[in-house]
Formats: structure tokens, C-alpha cells, sequence
């Protein structure tokens, strides 16, 4: 079999068995060494330290050096995802990057990523959502494992977002950092272990958070953005609920992209959540993009506040403005 080629595993009738569900089968990250407090960001920025924290809820996060490669942080993730699931490299027919930093403007990641663990015969392709593309990716391995096109699927949600930021802006660098995570999704015989994905999209916002391809920093208006950002993610959540045939109370966690503490609690507070059933990570993290989810799934199974069976409401919007959601069942049966 010839380096870089996809071979989907091989049709059977309809009529001898029924499609294959996909499963999540594991989680890995890869995160910098380097921790940036918020103490040395205020006095950059010039404000107060506890500033940064009562309108984000970070109170520091990881922050890539200039030699630190996304592929690399990205592959590792994958690596220790794939370990933990008990797959080979070689097994995976598909490798899926959501990011939107890649190392280069091309090649993609995902290329670069599967040749660093060895994925020789899966196909691999970046998936640019911005903060949604891990859902996204989600969306496109699951969905290929339920066709029948794959058996097993690597997904990694990796940016590096303090290289697209300026340091002396405050609404992006108080919140953005770096990081990396991956799932790895498997064939399972028992179908709806990931429900159906609630997606959207409205171009009408994309003024409000913006990285100009000339090199450029970010921009994003915080204002509009935490509005229709809670405005989104109840709505998908809603939608992804009635979708999976389930209830709100039924979900024994959620999972939401990490973006901002007070979206977190805004958006909990307009579903008539319980604080402990939203998952908030993200002041030891930040808001590292496409990568928040997967780092929050660990983050909770550490905690010991994600286990097997359970249900498992993952959410996300980004800029674009884009969102997605999905009723997930933990674990590969």
C-alpha cells in the first residue's frame, strides 16, 4: 500500500448488517509548558490583574514559545489519544485538524500530523470553523464512520491563538492561548452513541471577530460576540437536546467551548442549569480556540466528572459567526 493513500474498508450488503454508530474512544492533550499569569499580562496591558479575571474567569493560561510547532503539539495530543484508545497509527483511516493557526498557510496540519505518527494509510485534511471546528471535525469523522468510509478517526482541535492576537489589546489578549486535543473516533456496533449535530452558520456577523490573511492581529468586537454567543450555544443546545430524542435533564454534563467565564455562566443560567453540571476550565487554560473542547473532555474525565454511559452535551461557537452542537454518550461500549 502505497504512503498517503485511502482505502475505505471494504462495503458490505446492507441486508447482513446494520451501519456502524461511532464512539469516542478516547481523549489526549498536548499543552506548552509555559504558564503566563495574568499579573504579567495586566502590567503589558496596564490593568489590573483582577480586571482580567472578573470579566473572563482566566486567571492564567498556556502561551507557546516561538520555536513551538502546532504540528507538533497537535500530533502529540493524537499520539496520546491513540495510546489510550489501544489504536495503531496504521489503523487510522482519516486524521482531521480543526485550526485555524496552522504552522504554514499550506500545507494543512492534519498531513503533517499523520506523517508524524505514522497514519500512512489515512486521508487527512484541516477543518477552519475557528472556535466551532472541533465540532465540526466531530461532525465530518462521525459522520464517515457511520457511512461505512472508515473505521477509525483521529480528531484534533489544536491552535496556537497568541500568534494572531495583538499583546497590547485587551479584549483578545487577556483571553486567547495555545493548545492542542484529540479524540480518536471508532466504529461501534451500537448506534447513536453520538447523536445527531446541530450546525449553523450566519455570515451576517463575521465583521465581529476577524484575522486579515496580510499578517495582521485579530479583532473582535466582545460585546456583540458575548451576546450572540449565548444567544447560539442555548440554541443549538435546545435543538441538539430535541434532536438526540432526549431532555435537559437528562444530560449529565456539559461541555462547552471554552470562550469566556461569563458566557459560560450566562449561557447556564438561560437553560436553568446547576453550576456544577457546566463545565468551566478555563482559568488555568484561557480560550485556546478550536482546542477548548477536547482540553475541557479531559479536563472533566480527570475530575472524575465524566465516566462511561454518561450523556454528554458538547457545544461551541465561533467566529464566522458559526455553532454546532451534539448529545454524545461517553465512551466506546
Amino acid at each position: 500500500m502505497t504512503a498517503g493513500s485511502f482505502t475505505a474498508p471494504q462495503a458490505t450488503p446492507t441486508s447482513s448488517r446494520p451501519s456502524p454508530g461511532a464512539a469516542i474512544a478516547s481523549v489526549g492533550v498536548s499543552l506548552p509548558a509555559q504558564v503566563v499569569s495574568n499579573a504579567a499580562v495586566a502590567e503589558r496591558l496596564g490593568r489590573d490583574p483582577q480586571w482580567i479575571e472578573r470579566r473572563t474567569g482566566i486567571r492564567s493560561r498556556r502561551i507557546a514559545e516561538p520555536d513551538e510547532s502546532l504540528t507538533e503539539h497537535a500530533a502529540t495530543a493524537g499520539e496520546r489519544a491513540l495510546a489510550r484508545a489501544g489504536v495503531r497509527a496504521e489503523e487510522l483511516d482519516l486524521v482531521l485538524v480543526a485550526t485555524t493557526t496552522a504552522d504554514e498557510v499550506m500545507p494543512n496540519a492534519a498531513p503533517l500530523v499523520a506523517h508524524r505518527l505514522g497514519a500512512a494509510r489515512a486521508g487527512a485534511f484541516d477543518i477552519g470553523a475557528a472556535c466551532t471546528g472541533f465540532v465540526s471535525a466531530l461532525a465530518v469523522g462521525s459522520g464517515q464512520i457511520e457511512a461505512g468510509r472508515a473505521r477509525n478517526v483521529l480528531v484534533v482541535g489544536a491552535d496556537f491563538m497568541s500568534r494572531v492576537i495583538d499583546p497590547y489589546d485587551p479584549p483578545t489578549a487577556a483571553v486567547f492561548a495555545d493548545g492542542a486535543g484529540a479524540i480518536v473516533l471508532v466504529a461501534s456496533e451500537q448506534p447513536g452513541r453520538i447523536g445527531p449535530i446541530v450546525m449553523g452558520a450566519d455570515g451576517t456577523g463575521a465583521e465581529h471577530i476577524v484575522v486579515p490573511r496580510d499578517g495582521g492581529k485579530m479583532a473582535m468586537r466582545g460585546h456583540e460576540t458575548f451576546r450572540e454567543a449565548v444567544a447560539r450555544l442555548s440554541m443549538a443546545t435546545t435543538q441538539a437536546i430535541e434532536a438526540a430524542g432526549v431532555a435537559l435533564e437528562d444530560i449529565d454534563l456539559f461541555v462547552y467551548h471554552q470562550a469566556n467565564g461569563r458566557i459560560l455562566s450566562a449561557v447556564g443560567e438561560r437553560l436553568g442549569l446547576a453550576d456544577n453540571q457546566v463545565v468551566d476550565c478555563i482559568g488555568e487554560y484561557g480560550n485556546t480556540s478550536a482546542a477548548t473542547l477536547p482540553l475541557t473532555l479531559a479536563f472533566s474525565e480527570q475530575e472524575g466528572r465524566l465516566n462511561d454511559g454518561d450523556l454528554v452535551l458538547i457545544g461551541a461557537f465561533g467566529a464566522g459567526f458559526t455553532w454546532g452542537a451534539t448529545v454524545v454518550e461517553w465512551g466506546r461500549a
